[in-house]
């Protein structure tokens, strides 16, 4: 484990390769799995506050799941998430073709909103775990990105390279450099051994 601030990071985080390839996945992890998003508090206030901004960009199954039970739902250990359409899709999700979109992060793009998506999809295939007093931050591996493995290593981009903005969106970027000089350190004393 790797600590930076009040964080323990998993060493793959800075280990494995890792880059998107939503041309082979088609956004898969917005529409698989058998929970929504995780979402913080603070992320349910932004959707309720900003849900008539979102709907417009929405699909008609989704708005029908959010009018009916709201932007969040609580899972077996009352974990809030996004709702899902047929317990299957998150109900933010807008297809463009076959591509698995976010309705949310649309709005974004279009300023009609400053929130951008929940931080776990942001961080995706991060995943973060809040203890009383540290957060602990660990790679989710889902065969889902076998394609983003090999991208990541064809283009020699690590986890958390790819995912310098959504790590610094929630850790800010004093954090994000020192976990770069601790990965540093790390390469430099691994090839002395």
């Amino acid at each position: 484990m790797i600590i930076v601030g009040q964080t323990l990071v998993s060493e793959d985080i800075a280990d494995v390769r890792f880059a998107c390839d939503c041309a082979s996945c088609l956004g898969s992890c917005c529409v698989e799995g058998d929970a929504g998003a995780p979402l913080l508090e603070s992320e349910i206030e932004e959707l309720k506050n900003n849900i008539s901004e979102i709907i417009p960009y929405m699909r008609p199954e989704g708005i029908e799941v959010i009018n009916n039970i709201g932007v969040y739902e609580s899972d077996l250990e009352g974990v809030k998430g996004t709702p899902l359409v047929n317990k299957k899709e998150c109900a933010f999700v807008v297809f463009r073709g076959k591509m698995a979109t976010c309705a949310i992060e649309k709005a974004w793009e279009q300023k009609k909103i400053k929130f951008q998506k929940p931080i776990s999809c942001h961080l995706y295939p991060i995943r973060i775990i809040d203890y009383t007093d540290f957060d602990a931050v660990n790679y989710h591996k889902w065969d889902i990105c076998k394609k983003a493995l090999i991208n990541g290593r064809e283009n020699n981009i690590h986890l958390f390279e790819f995912l310098k903005n959504p790590l610094i969106r929630k850790y800010g970027e004093d954090w994000y450099n020192e976990l770069c000089l601790i990965v540093d350190y790390m390469k430099t004393q691994k090839s002395k051994h």
